[in-house]
């Protein structure tokens, strides 16, 4: 990894909301692809300290400071280098996106839903805690193409598939392709509950959905 890369993804597991801003500062600066950064840094660190929260090694005020240490950077720098790079191609689609109920996480989704909107996506971004009867809810109201479902936690992996069983009992699951994602998600995951597709991070989600958007 490039010595740059590490150092924010050192500074992420340090918790240090001032270390990481200047790390990513000094590593956009250096004209590393904020890409890059997302994908090499702050998504492998975010991904091991939910890896240890899940094994009782790390606790709740570790995810909430992991989540304010990086939320900054991402609205702060990482935002504004990837709007320079935004796609200059056409409209590719609407996606309602969110963090399942249970499940407080959502620097995760937060990042996915960024890199989806530089995309080219209109992104409809619920939150996180969101109930299954939202997510459909919504999906309805904007004529959505994509339901995004991200989980942290395996025990709120149960309420992504909450939200394909309710599509099915109104009779709508067809209209829309359901995507999911998050730390104890996985490609075998996606197949048993009936979604279209896993992603495991931000740039595998937006290849994830332009593949379904051309199949639609």
């Amino acid at each position: 990894m490039d010595p740059l890369l590490e150092e924010i993804y050192e500074a992420i597991l340090s918790f240090d909301e001032d270390a990481v801003y200047a790390a990513v500062k000094k590593a956009l600066d250096a004209k590393i692809d904020p890409v890059l950064i997302i994908q090499e840094s702050i998504t492998k660190a975010l991904k091991e300290i939910g890896d240890k929260y899940e094994k009782g090694e790390f606790f709740l005020m570790h995810l909430i400071a992991a989540g304010e240490a990086t939320k900054k950077v991402i609205d702060e720098l990482i935002k504004p280098a990837l709007e320079k790079k935004k796609s200059k191609g056409n409209y590719l689609g609407k996606i309602v996106l969110g963090t399942v109920e249970g499940d407080i996480h959502d620097i995760g989704k937060n990042i996915v839903a960024t890199m989806l909107l530089m995309a080219g996506f209109e992104v409809y971004d619920l939150g996180k805690d969101v109930p299954p009867s939202e997510f459909v809810k919504k999906a309805k109201e904007v004529n959505a193409d994509i339901i995004g479902l991200s989980a942290l936690l395996s025990t709120t992996l149960q309420n992504q598939k909450k939200v394909i069983e309710l599509l099915k009992k109104e009779g709508i699951r067809d209209k829309f392709k359901v995507i999911v994602g998050g730390a104890p998600a996985s490609e075998e995951w996606a197949k048993e509950i009936g979604a279209d597709g896993y992603a495991p991070d931000a740039i595998k989600a937006i290849e994830l959905a332009k593949k379904l958007i051309k199949k639609s």
